[in-house]
């Protein structure tokens, strides 16, 4: 086994794509690589690299044949495609009316996107973070910009006050475009990120869901709400629901290609599949459970949200209530009325049960059980 090792790793210099070669001190590597084509050192990267070229790639792995083990993690790309056959929306992004100075998303950034069937939400962040950050680089080449400019722009975001996810989210979409797009993954591998939020979930009480539900005379409106809470669907599986996904034999609603590309069952409510045979008689949707005005197309995320909105004042919740919301809601009082968290997990579709415990620290009967230290 062979105890000497390199990495490649992806660098930009002096507006050229390079090779950068790191590696622990050693002679025989060091003797090596003198002999490799035109080896430069690089301060700023702290590393040895030549230009990148096929002819010197052929190089590398001839030069430390049977000397040195050559890992391309940081060099090669190997991510599978998503395997769903959902095809994204980008007609928002062909319809839109920009200003003339706006610099508009690369086309072939787009098409990255459409071809790695990425969902419509994940499209709209990573165009929307992406144009902010060449927006601010307005006058700037894309391949002149290197890890300082972003670290530059990431420090514009904080004073800002932006959050942590939405920072993540702009270190996405700009690392998608140089290892997606010009495929150079890793190329930006230094670029820090903010710690992870650990925030609990904000739960209604019941009684506030079923005001909210009761309060609603619209019934598309209505069997929305309540299929949001009483199944535990986040926003676009909603949407995405088409009527042979409701199976009322068995009481079970087919949850096709959800997050993470799998497919899930969650439950379906006697009281909420009533409302729903009255509603299919008056809308008589087509394809999908919930449709536009238009026969055959889906309801907008946005009108959702509004539905969700609206009913909430109309409960007189003063705090902001979100589809994700309910969908907290649903967890956490199935929690509590005893229901094992391993059945609440494979309803929810998380992977793994860890993600499903954060709903054990919001929910009461954690707490009741405590004694009252002032009696």
């Amino acid at each position: 086994m062979l105890n000497k090792h390199i990495t490649l790793k992806h660098l930009f210099i002096k507006e050229k794509q390079c090779i950068g070669l790191q590696f622990n001190s050693d002679k025989v590597i060091q003797a090596l690589i003198k002999e490799l084509p035109e080896p430069k050192w690089s301060k700023e990267f702290n590393m040895v690299y030549i230009l990148n070229s096929k002819s010197n790639l052929d190089s590398i792995f001839e030069k430390f044949k049977n000397v040195a083990w050559v890992n391309c993690n940081y060099f090669f790309q190997d991510r599978k495609l998503n395997s769903n056959n959902i095809t994204t929306d980008v007609t928002w992004f062909k319809n839109r009316v920009v200003s003339k100075d706006y610099r508009s998303c690369p086309e072939e950034y787009l098409l990255k996107l459409e071809l790695k069937k990425y969902s419509d939400s994940t499209v709209k962040n990573y165009v929307y973070s992406f144009e902010s950050f060449i927006n601010y680089y307005k006058d700037r080449e894309l391949f002149s910009i290197n890890e300082n400019d972003i670290r530059l722009y990431l420090q514009k975001l904080i004073k800002e006050k932006r959050s942590n996810s939405y920072i993540n989210m702009s270190i996405n979409a700009i690392k998608f475009y140089y290892e997606m797009v010009l495929g150079m993954p890793n190329r930006f591998y230094s670029i820090e990120r903010p710690r992870k939020e650990s925030k609990l979930p904000k739960v209604l009480a019941k009684e506030e869901i079923i005001k909210m539900i009761s309060q609603t005379k619209n019934l598309k409106h209505k069997c929305i709400i309540s299929l949001l809470y009483s199944s535990g669907l986040r926003r676009n599986e909603l949407l995405e629901l088409k009527l042979e996904d409701i199976n009322s034999k068995r009481m079970l609603i087919r949850v096709e290609q959800a997050k993470g590309n799998k497919d899930r069952y969650t439950v379906l409510n006697k009281s909420v599949l009533e409302d729903m045979r009255k509603y299919f008689k008056i809308y008589k949707p087509k394809t999908y459970l919930f449709e536009s005005p238009i026969p055959g197309n889906k309801y907008s995320t946005s009108s959702v949200l509004q539905i969700v909105v609206k009913a909430a004042k109309k409960a007189g919740i003063k705090e902001r209530v979100t589809p994700h919301i309910l969908r907290h809601s649903f967890a956490t009082h199935l929690l509590e009325s005893g229901t094992d968290i391993r059945y609440i997990q494979l309803l929810l579709g998380h992977n793994s049960t860890k993600t499903t415990e954060i709903y054990t620290h919001v929910a009461t009967n954690s707490f009741t059980e405590i004694k009252d230290l002032l009696h």
